[in-house]
């Protein structure tokens, strides 16, 4: 990731402007880094089959949140971009996943506690999910931070190294962030 084109200084410069309101800029920013984006998707989506949402869709539907928020996206640094992609990626995941269980059962949510440990495997659209979204909303208002570690490793499929790298933290705390907000996660599962 370090020698992908993205770590130029023109994204710094771009996401500037894109904080600023300068939709061109936002435009480029997301251009540059639409394939590693897609890539993502297409890491998290893997294995899904019979599904509409696909890895073209998914970046689209969130380039579409990420321009469409109240008083345009505005982001500090490539980090901050990747963590609100995350997020928006996250919303259309869980979005999607809503609709397909209100459709498959009813809306009869069943919730079932399971975070893999290793992010490589990819999202399941189902109760897991959802389950996980509300559980997130929880740590969300108790630790920002480890919400962001989640967003990041579990919705955008960035390994330990690449959070560290994009939050200039060390891979160490990353990990231990990664498995705090994860046993705060199951045990908040459970209890729903």
């Amino acid at each position: 990731m370090a020698d992908a084109p993205e770590s130029s200084p023109e994204i710094t410069v771009w996401l500037d402007a894109a904080r600023g309101g300068d939709r061109e800029a936002l435009d480029r920013v997301l251009g540059t880094l639409y394939q590693e984006l897609h890539t993502l998707a297409r890491r998290q989506l893997s294995g899904q089959q019979n599904n509409t949402l696909d890895p073209t869709s998914l970046v689209h539907e969130s380039y579409l949140k990420l321009i469409g928020a109240s008083g345009g996206a505005r982001f500090e640094d490539r980090a901050h971009f990747f963590a609100y992609a995350a997020s928006a990626m996250r919303s259309v995941v869980v979005d999607y996943a809503r609709n397909r269980m209100a459709r498959k059962r009813g809306g009869d949510l069943k919730r079932v506690a399971e975070i893999p440990e290793e992010s490589e495997s990819s999202l399941r659209l189902d109760e897991n999910l959802l389950a996980l979204d509300t559980a997130l909303e929880r740590l969300v208002a108790l630790d920002p931070k480890l919400a962001r570690v989640v967003e990041l490793r579990y919705f955008a499929g960035l390994s330990e190294q690449e959070i560290a790298e994009l939050l200039q933290r060390s891979e160490r705390s990353v990990r231990r962030d990664w498995q705090k907000a994860r046993l705060f996660l199951l045990a908040a599962m459970r209890e729903d």
